[in-house]
Formats: structure tokens, sequence, C-alpha cells
């Protein structure tokens, strides 16, 4: 990127946390640090590219007078990893809800196709599912334990085992958006048709409330294999549309962004595996209170974390970021 292109996509940024620091406005210290992290990637950058001009003397100086002031105003936190989830990803992947956004509706695009699918082909759900799963469902339906294979193993077993593997279709997720974001798009539809034909499989022979069981683990589950596709998505998009950098430069953005989008499911599929290894097993002796307050506490963990506090946050920097004139 030309080192003019590098200051108007950026100086408008730099100007508002410079009017911050010199007009000494109350800047939460979590905002401050955030824009101090943003600051010293711009830095970086410049001393990379720039290494010679005025544009790095002035953020160098600009980074130095924030240092001092976080020092100052906040106690250094001794648990970097409880403040990345806590804070610094949050605010970051406010940047991403679109790319969130495309992969939901791919999802629900899949899942549709797989209901639709099943309702018109008996067939289909053998060739999605497999007939040894088919076979087997069917077999527990007939014997009256529908979910009976939720109940096999031990519960650390399966916690453990559910939990790695989740994590793997995660990885998987995110690393076949180096193939320009085609991979992801595979994964994240070839799951939604397996989920729409399950889902209707069950509907067909009239015992689709006993799918509630699923969505104890399923819910965060699933919902974290979508954002694991928008990690992907972020990889492989970076490559096909870099904006104003090079290709070079916007993969390896793409890349860290979505790696860390990866890091931040680790800790939901934790509770999926967690969920499906102590609680699923036990879904029909459950109360139905129970159960549904399970499910919406999942759903709304999702949601708040991923959607409602990333932009709770982002409001609340703009705000306090704000200069104040006098």
């Amino acid at each position: 990127m030309r080192e003019a292109s590098f200051v108007k996509q950026n100086k408008e940024k730099w100007m508002v946390f410079e009017k911050a620091l010199h007009n000494n406005v109350k800047i939460n210290p979590d905002d401050l640090a955030s824009y101090y992290i943003q600051l010293t990637n711009d830095l970086s950058y410049a001393q990379t590219y720039y290494p010679d001009s005025k544009t790095l003397l002035y953020l160098n100086s600009l980074a130095s007078e924030a240092h001092q002031k976080i020092y100052i105003t906040k106690r250094e936190s001794k648990n970097k990893i409880v403040s990345f989830w806590k804070y610094e990803f949050p605010l970051f992947f406010k940047n991403y809800h679109r790319t969130l956004l495309y992969a939901f509706l791919i999802f629900m695009s899949a899942i549709l196709i797989g209901v639709v699918s099943t309702l018109n082909d008996d067939s289909f759900v053998r060739l999605i599912l497999g007939d040894a799963y088919v076979n087997m469902t069917i077999e527990n339906i007939e014997n009256g334990e529908p979910m009976a294979v939720y109940k096999s193993g031990s519960q650390v077993g399966t916690f453990l085992g559910i939990t790695i593997n989740n994590i793997r279709v995660a990885i998987i997720a995110f690393a076949l958006g180096v193939m320009f974001s085609v991979g992801t798009i595979y994964v994240l539809f070839s799951n939604g048709i397996m989920l729409g034909a399950f889902i209707t499989f069950f509907y067909n022979y009239g015992i689709l409330e006993k799918t509630s069981t699923i969505w104890l683990h399923g819910t965060i589950e699933i919902s974290v294999i979508v954002i694991a596709g928008c990690a992907g998505l972020v990889m492989g998009n970076s490559f096909l549309f870099p904006k104003t950098y090079s290709r070079r430069v916007a993969f390896m953005k793409g890349a860290k962004d979505g790696l860390k989008i990866v890091v931040s499911t680790i800790p939901f599929f934790i509770i999926a595996g967690f969920i499906e290894g102590f609680f699923t097993r036990f879904g029909e002796q459950m109360h139905w209170t129970l159960s549904y307050g399970i499910i919406l506490a999942s759903l709304t963990l999702i949601i708040y974390y991923y959607i409602i506090y990333p932009i709770i946050l982002n409001k609340k920097q703009v705000h306090t970021l704000k200069p104040v004139h006098e």
C-alpha cells in the first residue's frame, strides 16, 4: 500500500486518539489499551514499509505517549488470557459481523436444502448420514430410545472425545478457507445439509420433539461451527478482496484475524462437550423447563458474546474517545 493511502485510511483514527490524549479526556483503561494495540499494529506496519518516513516518526511518538498514559492510569492485567476474551476479541470481532452473517446464511441455506431433499426423497438421509447410522437410529426408535446413541460410553470419555472432534472440525473449517473460501463454504454446506437431513429424519418418524435432547449441546456446537466458518471466510476473502493492501499483506492479516476467531471458539466447544458428556445422556429424563432452559441459556450466551457484547463495547469505545470541546 502506498504511504499516502495508508495515512488516508488511518488518519482520522490517529487524530481522535491524539486529541483524547492531549485534552486529558477520561478514557476507560481497557478502551485505551485497545486503541494502543491498534496503534502499535499501525506502527509495526509503518516500520516495515515506510522506515524513513515522517509517518513512522509521528506514530512512534504517539505510541510512546499512549504507552506512558496506559502504565500511569491502568494496572497491568496479570491475566492476558482473560483480557483477550473479555475485551480484546469482542471489540475486534465487531469488524467481522457481516462475514458472520454470510457464514450463517450459507449454513441456513444448506439446512433448508437438507430439509426439502429429505422430505421429498426417503433415501436422501441415507446418502447423507450413511446406512449404518440410519439403521441404528431406526432400531433405537423402534426400541423406544431414539437417543440411545448419546447414552453410550463414559461421561468423561464422551466429553473429551466430542470436544477434541469439534475443535478439529473448527480448525478444518478455518484452514480450508485458504482455498479462496471455497473449502470453508463446503464445510458449512455439508454440515448444514447433514443437520437439515437429521432433523427431518426425526420429523418423518413423528418424534421431532426428541431432538430437544440434541440441542442441549448442539445449540453451542452448531453455532460455533458457523463462527469457525466465519474465520475461514475471513482468511479466504482477504486474498480475494485485498482492498488497498497487497494480496500477501492482506492474506497474512486475514489469516491472523481468522486464527484469532478460531481460538475464541475453544472455550465454547469445551462447554458444548461438557454438556454432551454429562447432560445430554439424561436429556429424556429432564423436565422440559430444565432442558429448554439450558438451550435458551446457550443460545443467549452465543448471541450476547459474539453479537451484542461487541456492539456494546464498540459504542462505548467511540463514546469514550470522542474529543471534548470546551
